[in-house]
Formats: structure tokens, sequence, C-alpha cells
């Protein structure tokens, strides 16, 4: 006899969630929010009965999981622990996403896996914690096969309006991840430094933070000009050069050391300008810095 969660596939907005930590009961929240039929399965049980209560269906296993919709969304730990759950399953017919955080070539390889079992993979991104899954906080990254994304977009649209696909090749959610993520505690540890460089002088962190937001915004606003330089590969310098700010990232060294701050983030800057000046570009843009990042 078929399961109930078995017959649940002809639904074409339905969506079976595997995985509830945190992320995602979020996920499953949020699709029965939207009214999409939902289907979750968790090696420990018990995590599903909020979700149940809420009208979800439980799945027996992860295979009645599987089978229960025609998009299947993994959420665990890492890519191990998806392939110890599915690596074994009969995934023909399905759209697999998994929004497991890992890197890119864990994404490849999973890719090749899935498709080897008869899936359409997407790998992604979840660029939120889980209370902003469903709200315009969240930003959900996807990439893989455009067709594979297209049939279900209204589905996955239920998580967040800021859905972006972005391209054929499953690396990019993750590289696009790694990126942000660097992005993000580099913004983090330029505040904290700034502000243990002000607390030595007795001034708050909280004195601090509206500064730093109004900075932060507008060397946001330089983000498009610099992009463009790198993508031309020319590097003019309409404000400061790369020798005006090494004049100026010594002095921030030299701060640090007086007031017994760690300066091990402004001698980073101040090696990558030194080995920029070295090569003959002391003149150029500060986004000529890029070709110090691409080399080892």
């Amino acid at each position: 006899m078929i399961s109930e969660p078995a017959k649940r596939h002809h639904d074409s907005s339905a969506v079976s969630v595997i995985g509830l930590g945190l992320m995602g009961r979020a996920l499953a929240e949020t699709f029965l929010r939207a009214g999409h039929a939902t289907t979750v399965w968790n090696r420990t049980a018990v995590k599903a009965e909020p979700l149940v209560a809420q009208g979800a269906t439980l799945a027996g296993s992860v295979d009645d999981a599987v089978a229960a919709s025609p998009l299947v969304v993994v959420c665990l730990t890492g890519y191990d622990a998806v392939h110890e759950l599915l690596g074994s399953l009969d995934l023909n017919g399905r759209v697999l996403v998994n929004l497991t955080s890992g890197t890119s070539e864990q994404a490849r390889t999973a890719a090749e896996w899935a498709t080897g079992q008869g899936a359409a993979y997407l790998d992604g991104a979840i660029l939120a914690a889980p209370q902003g899954i469903g709200t315009a906080d969240a930003v959900v990254l996807y990439s893989g096969p455009r067709a594979a994304f297209d049939a279900h977009e209204p589905v996955l649209k239920s998580l967040t309006d800021a859905t972006l696909h972005l391209g054929d090749d499953h690396v990019l959610s993750s590289l696009h991840d790694a990126a942000i993520l660097g992005l993000m505690w580099g913004i983090l540890n330029g505040f904290l430094h700034g502000a243990a460089l002000l607390g030595a002088a007795g001034v708050n962190a909280t004195a601090f933070a509206e500064l730093a937001k109004v900075s932060i915004g507008t060397v946001a606003d330089w983000v498009p000009g610099y992009a463009q330089q790198i993508d031309d590969g020319v590097y003019p310098a309409p404000d400061s050069t790369i020798g005006t700010h090494l004049a100026a990232m010594e002095h921030l060294v030299h701060e640090s050391e007086a007031l017994g701050v760690d300066a091990g983030q402004p001698r980073f800057y101040k090696a990558l300008a030194d080995r920029a000046v070295a090569e003959g570009r002391e003149d150029d843009g500060y986004a000529a810095l890029i070709e110090q990042f691409r080399k080892p």
C-alpha cells in the first residue's frame, strides 16, 4: 500500500524538508504558512511535533519524505550527513535543493552524486538567521539547472522575495556565501578594532557605533565604482593612491601598538599595500589591491 506521503508528489507545490534544526524548522514553518503541503523528516522525530501541529505531515522514513514531494529541501549539519541519509535513495524525478552550508568543492561533488541518482540538483546558501526566513531580511541563493529552479521558483520564493538564481554552475552559491562571509567579518573586525582603539581612550563602543554606521555607508557607496575598475582591470585614483593609503596604514599600526591594541589587522593591510608598491602600483587607486588577493 502506498503511504500518504508517497502519494503527495502529485501536488506540484508540495515540498519535503529534511533536517529540522533551527534553520530547517524555520524553512518548514514558512512553507506551511505559505500554504504548501509540507512533509518533514528528522532523525529525532520529536522535533517535528510543533510542525505537525501546524499541519505538516511527518514522514515515517527519509525515503518516504523524498517520495512525498517533487521538491525536496535538505538542511543538515554538513554534506557528509546529506550523503549518509540520501546516498542510497532513488531520487529520480525529484528536484533536490541542498541548503546545507559547505564549500564549492562539496557542492560540485554533491551535484555529480545527485545527478547520478536521477535528481535535478540545486545547491543553495541562506544569508539570514532562522528568524529572518519568510521576511524581507532574508536572501537565499541558488545555483544549478535554471529549468529546475524555474519549475519551483514560486515555492522557493515563499522563503523570501530575495530569491536569486546565480547560474547553472553548482558552485556559485557556496562561493558567493564565502565571499559574503569574508565581507561581513571584514566589516565587523574593522568595527571591533576601532572600538578597541577608542576604548583605550575611554570612549564607549555605543558612542562610536553611529559614526561607524555612517562610515560603513560611505564605503558601501564606493563599491560599484571599485567593481567596475576590477572588471576593467584599470585602477585610476581620483581621490587617494595606494601610496597615500599606505602612509595612513602606517599611522594605524603605530596608533594600535602605542595604545596596546592588537595591530595584526592593520599590519595585514599594510603588507598588502607594501607588496603593491613594490610592484609599481603606488600611484594606482585602492582597487588595485585586488591583484594581491589574487595571489597565494
